[in-house]
């Protein structure tokens, strides 16, 4: 149950992590941005929440057997760790920073939350057993055929 409770925060930080984060003169109301830099933070936000609403849904469906238990918190941990992973992944792009100079900047203030996130899913999968691979033919439930 508390790798449930795990993965839950994990989706409700993704559900509105990013909106607290950039809807504020950082992000999508800072007038030196561009329209089309707004268009991929509200893409990002949008993602976020996607994410968020996908990983509750596979953390508490009901399932038919403890194997399909097993695979729906493999997809929860999964979904939930996209946006944290692909958040430290942009660091690796050229000119990139986590924070504008105006704001204080260079920086990369996400890296706690982010790696907090990313802890409670892997964290909230390993509870709940779904690294186990008992009865299954290869690793993480992966059948090999």
């Amino acid at each position: 149950m508390l790798g449930r409770v795990l993965l839950t925060l994990d989706g409700i930080m993704l559900l509105f992590g990013a909106y607290m984060a950039d809807w504020n003169e950082t992000h999508i109301h800072n007038p030196r941005w561009p329209p089309h830099a707004k268009f991929h933070n509200a893409q990002t936000m949008t993602l976020s929440v996607i994410l968020g609403a996908a990983t509750l849904f596979f953390t508490w469906r009901t399932n038919a057997s403890a194997q399909m238990a097993k695979e729906s918190f493999r997809i929860a941990g999964f979904l939930g760790s996209i946006y944290w992973v692909a958040g430290w992944a942009s660091l690796l792009y050229p000119d990139t920073d986590g924070l504008d100079p105006e704001f204080g900047g260079p920086g990369f203030p996400q890296k706690y939350p982010f790696t907090a996130a990313i802890g409670l899913a892997v964290t909230g999968l390993y509870l709940e057993g779904a690294f186990r691979c008992e009865g299954d033919d290869g690793m993480l439930g992966l059948r090999m055929e």
